[in-house]
């Protein structure tokens, strides 16, 4: 077992891949509820099975380097000691 920090962005998929490619395009253009819906499902359609192989590649890195880093937070791959308490 390994300690890491309570919440890193750098490990979830969703964090470092699938959000920002939801937000970008998406921010500030729509107003409703349903409208954010249509868009967020258009935008998924979007991305590629080659697009998910590299996040899966871009995963095994992410977690790669925080073992290397013995857990700690890597921020734009430097490593940022936390403490633990």
């Amino acid at each position: 077992m390994m300690p890491q920090p309570p919440y890193s962005p750098d490990l979830p998929p969703c964090d470092f891949f699938l959000f920002p490619k939801l937000k970008r395009p998406m921010k500030g253009r729509y107003a409703t509820l349903d409208e954010i819906k249509t868009a967020s499902k258009e935008e998924l359609k979007k991305i590629f099975l080659n697009d998910f192989l590299k996040c899966f590649e871009d995963w095994k890195n992410r977690w790669h380097k925080c073992i290397i880093s013995h857990g700690d937070y890597l921020e734009r791959d430097k490593i940022v000691r936390f403490h633990r308490g």
